[in-house]
């Protein structure tokens, strides 16, 4: 056999080792989805306690790297040097590349989630020093490692954002993760290119709520203070005056501010259930929110208003007219609670060795209720109680969850109804049939789940307190 012969078998060979790509390799890329939290893991993994410092060993921009961790496009050199700085070997392995569906290798070893008995891939922290933490109140930092994502979710949202006139309405029970959403997906519109204002309803003064004129002349200064648009008052005073605060506002919008903006509004408006409160009101503001994203379907300027608008379920107890609102419009998004590997992954980041023993004794006692989760992490982890005194505790008078548990149960002492319908919940083990008006409303506060045999309690922690709570 000649040597050309076999220099061409082995170029042949050689060939045949390479895939075979059907289009170019794209210029920008990003993490499988299912593969977000798990990257994200590795950040704690490899001693990085936030993005900022994992931004810095690499000298990078920490926008990039939030990019990165969730799940966003970044370039592909970036996203290379990013997963070699996780020590993930082949970047293909965890990138969202559909079109080459012969690259997919098995998931690295990186990222193999580890058997019952294994030790925390965190290292403890000794004695003479703590892991560094977040209290869990409030929304989680856009840094944060202590966000989960609740895939395949988010990335609905954010395509919805890239819409025209896009409505976002994001309901949960009280601290299920709203806010903390609101503000990625803000992020995702900064991102594409939009200007984005965030408003929480809570930063209204009492006096804003005196009548449907004032707050809707607070909400129009408000979001034109953070826009930083300069308002003419005196254009807003004469459109309010000739036809109304909603429609005049509305005409401001769309005359002055997003003109003036020269590129799309993505506004975030948080804790609007607080308008509820105020039955003078509410009719009117959701009204003209509803108003606004209608005319944006034929108003050119108002598509480039886009709304996410985020509101506790538990203002269903109050009775809502829904053709007022923009309840019934736009996408919704009702978040769940956390799966079982989101809970372990929560639990290593908060350098917790457990097994999926701790694990699901946690969540036999509150379930995948996020908020109820991180404090008890937060506080094991601080060291403030142990796991064995958390278990032992939750549903006595010393439970870490006593005030907000108080919370529940004022709101069931405003509304006897609800709370003989609990009582014949908490009393029984099975599944009990309730009116659908009071199923509905109990749900929408968090304390029961609606199954196809009836209606259950939340978890083991709501039933026992509320059993000790009415003594039966």
């Amino acid at each position: 056999m000649s040597n050309f012969t076999l220099l061409l078998k082995a170029l042949l060979y050689a060939l045949n080792k390479i895939p075979v790509f059907t289009e170019f390799m794209p210029r920008f890329i990003r993490l499988h989805p299912d593969c977000v939290s798990k990257v994200q893991t590795l950040l704690l993994r490899n001693g990085f306690f936030s993005q900022a410092d994992f931004a810095e060993h690499l000298v990078m921009s920490q926008s990039t790297v939030s990019k990165f961790l969730n799940g966003q496009k970044t370039q592909r050199d970036y996203f290379q040097r990013m997963c070699e700085g996780l020590g993930i070997d082949d970047w293909r392995s965890v990138a969202d590349l559909p079109n080459f569906t012969q690259l997919e290798p098995d998931t690295p070893k990186v990222l193999l989630e580890p058997d019952i008995e294994r030790r925390n891939p965190f290292p403890i922290a000794p004695p003479s020093s703590s892991p560094v933490l977040e209290t869990p109140e409030g929304e989680v930092p856009l840094s944060s490692p202590f966000y989960i994502p609740r895939p395949p979710h988010e990335e609905h949202y954010f395509a919805e954002i890239s819409k025209s006139t896009a409505l976002i309405r994001i309901k949960a029970p009280r601290q299920m993760g709203k806010s903390s959403l609101v503000t990625r997906i803000l992020d995702r519109a900064k991102y594409q290119g939009d200007q984005i204002v965030y408003l929480s309803l809570q930063q209204a003064t009492q006096q804003a709520f005196t009548d449907s004129d004032s707050f809707l002349r607070w909400f129009c200064n408000s979001v034109a203070l953070r826009a930083k648009h300069s308002i003419n008052v005196s254009a807003y005073h004469n459109l309010v005056a000739m036809v109304g605060s909603n429609l005049g506002t509305q005409e401001y919008f769309e005359t002055h501010l997003l003109p003036d903006l020269r590129q799309p509004l993505t506004l975030g408006l948080d804790e609007i259930d607080i308008v509820f409160k105020y039955a003078h009101i509410y009719g009117d503001f959701l009204g003209f929110l509803r108003s606004i994203h209608e005319a944006g379907k034929r108003s050119h300027i108002l598509q480039n208003l886009r709304l996410v608008i985020a509101h506790s379920t538990e203002v269903y107890v109050v009775p809502i007219d829904l053709n007022q609102s923009p309840f019934n419009v736009g996408i919704t998004i009702e978040l769940p609670e956390f799966t079982h590997e989101q809970v372990q992954t929560l639990a290593d980041r908060h350098y917790l060795s457990w097994t999926s023993v701790e694990v699901d004794r946690l969540m036999a006692i509150v379930g995948g209720h996020p908020f109820l989760l991180r404090l008890a992490m937060y506080r094991i982890a601080n060291r403030d109680i142990t796991f064995d005194e958390l278990t032992q505790t939750a549903f006595t008078a010393k439970s870490i969850y006593t005030n907000y548990l108080r919370r529940l149960g004022q709101i069931l002492t405003e509304q006897p109804e609800l709370a003989d319908a609990m009582k014949e919940v908490v009393t029984v083990d099975e599944p009990v049939s309730l009116k659908s008006e009071i199923q509905y409303k109990l749900e929408a506060i968090g304390l029961v789940k609606i199954t196809s045999e009836g209606v259950i309690c939340s978890c083991e922690l709501y039933r026992q307190y509320f059993r000790n709570f009415w003594g039966v």
